[in-house]
């Protein structure tokens, strides 16, 4: 085949793949235990279940400041929300007054 041909073939792929979002999804490989001063940091959470491309069930924790996301066991979730949920009621007490 012509060098050409080729070259021209490889761009199209590479253009379909980056156009379409069908590239390699970034998986949390496995899990890690953290401290609960990382909850406070939390800009973002996503679940990312096995049934997918992906092996493993995991949390991942979006952090201000950090470019990777922390891979949490997904039991952690509750942990996070429970962090938020006591956060939110202390903001409403001190705006309000009232418990």
């Amino acid at each position: 085949m012509d060098l050409k041909v080729v070259f021209a073939v490889v761009c199209l792929c590479v253009l379909a793949i980056t156009s379409s979002n069908a590239g390699i999804p970034k998986c949390c490989i496995s899990t890690r235990k953290f401290s609960r001063g990382i909850l406070k940091k939390v800009i973002k959470v996503e679940m990312q279940r096995s049934t997918g491309v992906c092996d493993i069930d995991a949390l991942k924790l979006y952090t201000a400041g950090m470019k990777r996301p922390f891979c949490a066991d997904p039991t952690v979730f509750n942990d996070w929300m429970k962090y938020k949920g006591k956060m939110m009621r202390q903001v409403n007490v001190h705006k309000t007054g009232k418990i």
